[in-house]
């Protein structure tokens, strides 16, 4: 088991990228990520601007917005989540937007998002979306035109003992 020294460790370790149209967030964000330790944190200003990060910094972790100009979060998901084409098709990517809707949360699921923050967000959020990501990796599996982490099991599926969460109809978050 890892202990809290070990965690802090890894997260003083990695190198995280915030992708985010308003200037204010991505500063809001970045005092965040420096509160819980991450000492790297890269920026861009879109989608477009973003891709370009991944492919010369070679980030550990993605915050992206959902709502930018030229190449919004899902569209950035669907070009990130491409292996064969795309570098780094297994970076781990935490969508934080303003807009939580069940629709979108499915959505972002359904592109292969690791985890789902709404704002405004907290330091403790995003430490344990943090902790959820390093102390329990997800491989990553394709299934049909999905690509992305394999997907937890529902608590209904737990609960019944059934279904392989890669091919289930229930969508857990």
């Amino acid at each position: 088991m890892i202990n809290a020294k070990q965690v802090e460790v890894l997260i003083s370790q990695l190198n995280v990228l915030v992708v985010d149209d308003n200037a204010f967030m991505r500063n809001i964000v970045r005092s965040l990520l420096t509160n819980i330790g991450v000492k790297k944190v890269f920026e861009a200003p879109d989608g477009i601007a973003g891709l370009e990060v991944i492919r010369s910094e070679m980030p550990d972790i993605v915050i992206l917005d959902w709502e930018m100009p030229m190449l919004n979060g899902p569209e950035f998901v669907r070009i990130v989540r491409s292996p064969g084409v795309f570098p780094l098709p297994d970076i781990p990517i935490i969508m934080l937007t303003a807009h939580g809707e069940r629709w979108r949360i499915v959505e972002a699921v359904r592109l292969g998002v690791n985890e789902f923050l709404c704002k405004p967000v907290s330091a403790k959020s995003l430490h344990e979306r943090f902790m959820s990501i390093l102390l329990k990796p997800r491989a990553s599996v394709q299934v049909g035109a999905y690509y992305g982490p394999q997907p937890r099991k529902s608590a209904l599926e737990q609960e019944a003992g059934v279904g392989d969460a890669a091919t289930s109809p229930i969508v857990a978050v």
